[in-house]
């Protein structure tokens, strides 16, 4: 088992993309349940305001760095990730697993017209998948027990929730253990750029750590401001650890 790495007081797995898919698909072989969560630099900075969601990602059993602006201050402060396991790029090797391997999923989240789009894309790109069911994300919390029933009714190992933060990982927290899914990955907005709702930004924008600015660019009045928050919130949180971890920053032994 690789130790993991604490950065901003959270504990991180520090696997590559090959080391992830392959425990997802040691958990669904052993019949145990693996809850994965995933973080970004927002999400970091929102954990410290939020104590539901910090507590809701650190129960789950492997935490990876979805962004690269986490693997960058990973290095920095001396708390080495191998590389970004982005949640979209972990949702679709795992789709393509599960058609290889004949393993049902479940699919919770988005608006039900961007479902319905989403489904046909996935029928189209992994034809044999076996979709147990499906139901968008629009639900009261005092329906997640009926919800999660009806996921293990359905027979699905692998639940995947397209869902915004905190709300999937309090779902997750709450009631995964009760979907009988043996892997919960919940994987933001990958359902509307699967659909093709958003675009995701190109691979030359995602390894300068630039997806943010994408999607901001594309919903200016809803992310431009928030992207810009967070990310300064993030920048000086780094710094500050950067400054706790220096020599300089102890204090001085003095010989009397």
């Amino acid at each position: 088992m690789t130790p993991r790495q604490q950065l901003f007081g959270v504990e991180l797995d520090p696997l590559t993309m090959d080391q992830t898919v392959e425990r997802c698909l040691e958990a669904v072989r052993e019949g145990r349940q693996l809850e994965i969560g995933v973080v970004n630099a927002a999400k970091l900075v929102n954990m410290r305001r939020d104590d539901r969601l910090a507590r809701a990602v650190s129960g789950c059993d492997l935490v990876l760095a979805d962004g690269q602006a986490v693997v960058w201050a990973g290095r920095i402060l001396r708390a080495p990730l191998p590389e970004r396991v982005a949640g979209i790029d972990l949702f679709l090797r795992l789709l393509a697993e599960a058609e290889t391997a004949g393993v049902p999923v479940y699919f919770l989240g988005a608006r039900q017209e961007v479902l319905e789009r989403m489904l046909l894309k996935v029928a189209d790109r992994f034809p044999a998948l076996k979709v147990a069911g499906s139901r968008n994300g629009y639900f009261d919390d005092s329906e997640q027990r009926e919800i999660a029933d009806g996921i293990a009714r359905s027979g699905a190992q692998m639940l995947f929730l397209g869902m915004t933060s905190p709300k999937k990982e309090i779902f997750t927290a709450a009631y995964g253990s009760r979907t009988g899914a043996r892997v919960v990955h919940g994987v933001g907005g990958s359902f509307d750029i699967l659909a093709g709702v958003t675009k995701r930004a190109p691979a030359s924008w995602q390894r300068w750590g630039m997806e943010w600015l994408y999607r901001a660019l594309q919903e200016p009045r809803r992310l431009g401001r928030r992207y810009l928050t967070t990310n300064a919130s993030f920048l000086l949180m780094t710094a500050r650890e950067l400054f706790r971890l220096s020599p300089s920053a102890a204090p001085a032994n003095r010989s009397h």
